[in-house]
């Protein structure tokens, strides 16, 4: 079974950062998932723009930014500059005013456009914008912090948006909290890609590549 998994970078070892990309690369990572924070849109600060531009520059391999801060329209050409084609660019709808201009400028900057759905957000109030995005990444966790138990009310989000993804051509994505059982579980069902942090991929004692192997090798 063919899923991707990206791995949750606020969670690494900022004091070999080059080194955690490297061996993550060789493990067998699919992408690197960069959370950027601003303090207000949400009540931490993460990843920054310049370690977004680090990793950009040590790897070939793709970037999906998450920019949980307000108002990313103000700031979003600062992100898209230094992305290539292939990379991610996600949003909050709720952090914007007009989420779709803001989306429009992520694809003019030829990025893939993607939105984050919070526990709290039904689909109903962001289903206009699946037209309009390739990828949704649904938050089983809410945003802000790694390390937070899985909501198991969000399940009934990823059911609906498993009936309209073909239809309105999206991918979704898995985002906090995220062990070995919610992959055995979700990837079947059409779920396509996980970000993995410290439930299952950082701070193990294990190399990387043991876990990424091991949760490919699992048993469906």
């Amino acid at each position: 079974m063919s899923f991707e998994l990206m791995a949750s970078m606020m969670c690494a070892d900022y004091r070999n950062l080059e080194k955690e990309v490297k061996n993550l690369e060789k493990g067998g990572i699919d992408s690197f998932h960069i959370d950027i924070m601003d303090g207000r849109y949400v009540p931490n600060f993460a990843m920054s723009l310049n370690d977004m531009r680090c990793i950009r520059e040590i790897t070939k391999k793709p970037l999906d930014v998450h920019l949980m801060v307000e108002h990313p329209s103000n700031t979003i050409d600062l992100f898209t500059r230094h992305l290539k084609k292939g990379d991610t660019v996600y949003i909050h709808p709720e952090a914007e005013y007009h989420p779709s201009t803001t989306l429009q400028r992520i694809i003019d900057a030829g990025l893939t456009p993607g939105i984050a759905i919070n526990p709290g957000t039904s689909i109903e109030q962001v289903k206009m914008l699946l037209l309009i995005v390739k990828k949704v990444l649904v938050m089983s966790v809410n945003p802000g912090n790694a390390g937070q138990m899985y909501l198991p009310y969000v399940r009934g989000k990823y059911d609906s948006l498993l009936m309209l993804k073909d239809y309105m051509e999206f991918d979704i994505y898995w985002d906090g909290a995220c062990g070995a059982d919610k992959i055995k579980e979700f990837a079947p069902l059409g779920v396509k890609g996980f970000v993995l942090g410290t439930t299952l991929l950082f701070g193990k004692d294990r190399p990387y590549g043991e876990t990424l192997k091991a949760i490919r090798e699992m048993r469906f």
